[in-house]
């Protein structure tokens, strides 16, 4: 049987690779996507998909539901500085956008809903590494809208029975990552900067830690959620966390890449440390990161 699958932001960074993945592994794919993300230099529309341009609130993009057996949903507003100044656009997508693609799946009788949610959850609210039963700590609009994206989740499957998931991300890098603007993820950014020449901007003082995972530990673990999902949908509901477990400093990130630096104001919002417990992912999911940052750093600077 050819399992038809559904992937929203599908031509973006993180829903590309996934679509990549699933077309390779023989499933028929549909992928939505309405190119906003500022951030992004292009779009990456793989041909083997059927590819529609449209935004994921339009009721009129319900009908592509339909026959569909699991949803991926990437579609989102995904940069934190931007939400801060301006929120409205971020919660009618992240969440009134998350409550349409779910209520479609709903009513096209989907097996398997996978949501990409976020680490920004925990915020402040706890010391790394961070436990999927932590409190909720959001601190920005962003933070807040991926929240309410996994309750809204959580919410059809209690009231409605549709299988979901959400998978909470630690800084996803790797190709195809955002580069434009200053609000791009840090890895970019600092491999953008390098190749041009000038000098890498730090914020603070640099010693904030992330849990820096690639993209392809982040696909694999969407693929491992669908199988272990439509096996046990009930034991697979999340959230689930999706990291390394180990995390570096922005100073140590800037010190593999090599290079001028400079540091510029802290931001509002952000979160000193991020580090995850991946001990759930590992059980429920038999997933764990493979990819080391300070080897994928090297080969994308020539160092080995």
């Amino acid at each position: 049987m050819t399992w038809k699958v559904l992937v929203t932001g599908g031509a973006g960074f993180i829903g590309s690779h996934l679509v990549d993945a699933l077309l390779g592994r023989g499933y028929t794919v549909t992928c939505i996507d309405n190119e906003s993300a500022n951030e992004n230099e292009k779009f990456y529309w793989n041909p083997g998909a059927k590819n529609i341009k449209a935004d994921i609130r339009d009721t009129a993009t319900w009908d592509l539901y339909q026959g569909i057996d699991v949803v991926f949903h990437l579609a989102a507003r995904s940069r934190i500085q931007p939400t801060v100044s301006s929120p409205s656009e971020c919660f009618s997508v992240n969440v009134i956008g998350t409550q349409s693609v779910l209520e479609a799946s709903r009513l096209a009788g989907v097996k398997r809903f996978i949501y990409s949610a976020s680490s920004s959850y925990y915020g402040h609210a706890s010391k790394p590494p961070f436990i999927e039963s932590a409190p909720m700590g959001c601190a920005t609009p962003y933070s807040l809208s991926k929240w309410q994206g996994e309750e809204l989740c959580a919410f059809y499957t209690k009231l409605y029975g549709l299988p979901t998931v959400s998978l909470r991300y630690f800084n996803v890098y790797g190709p195809r990552e955002p580069i434009k603007g200053q609000y791009a993820p840090v890895m970019g950014l600092f491999l953008r900067q390098k190749a041009e020449g000038v000098p890498m901007t730090i914020i603070g003082d640099g010693e904030q830690r992330r849990d820096f995972t690639h993209i392809s530990d982040v696909v694999e673990a969407n693929l491992q959620a669908m199988w272990a999902g439509l096996r046990d949908p009930k034991r697979i509901v999340g959230p689930i966390n999706i990291g390394t477990g180990r995390n570096y400093s922005i100073n140590q990130l800037a010190d593999m890449i090599g290079g001028e630096r400079v540091h510029l104001p802290e931001r509002i919002g952000e979160t000193r440390h991020t580090l995850a417990n991946c001990q759930l992912a590992n059980h429920l999911l038999c997933w764990e990161a493979t990819v080391k940052l300070e080897d994928y750093i090297a080969k994308r600077v020539g160092t080995r």
